[in-house]
């Protein structure tokens, strides 16, 4: 593929992405434009900034590297007024497979452990 055809593919994804996150949250998320000229991220929800990728051949760590890289130059204010520490994020999907995201581990541990004390109040009220 070419490098007009290799864009195309990238902003398509970033396309599919961006509705498959906007329906999936209830939320308008909308893909960054003039991002690859910034060197920056591609999805920004919340304090998620996110790289998609829509490759065959996998580069998952150079990815990541690109968007760590992007998270260190960004910072945003919380509603408390404190300053949030983006997560990196890539997102990636080949030809007929399904989207997959790579996150941090400090992350993944921080939704386990929520996942985990959500179930633990259920079952604790299971008890009763």
């Amino acid at each position: 593929m070419n490098g007009r055809g290799c864009r195309n593919k990238g902003a398509a994804g970033e396309r599919e992405l961006a509705a498959l996150l906007s329906d999936q949250l209830g939320v308008v998320v909308k893909r960054k434009l003039g991002q690859a000229r910034d060197g920056g991220h591609d999805i920004e929800v919340g304090r998620f900034l996110i790289e998609v990728k829509r490759q065959e051949r996998l580069a998952i760590e150079d990815w990541c590297k690109q968007i760590e890289t992007a998270c260190t130059t960004y910072s945003q204010i919380n509603d408390s007024g404190e300053l949030e520490k983006p997560v990196p994020v890539v997102v990636f999907r080949r030809n007929g497979q399904p989207w997959r995201a790579v996150v941090p581990l400090d992350f993944l541990i921080y939704a386990i452990r929520e996942e985990l004390s959500g179930q633990q109040g259920l079952h604790e009220g299971d008890r009763s």
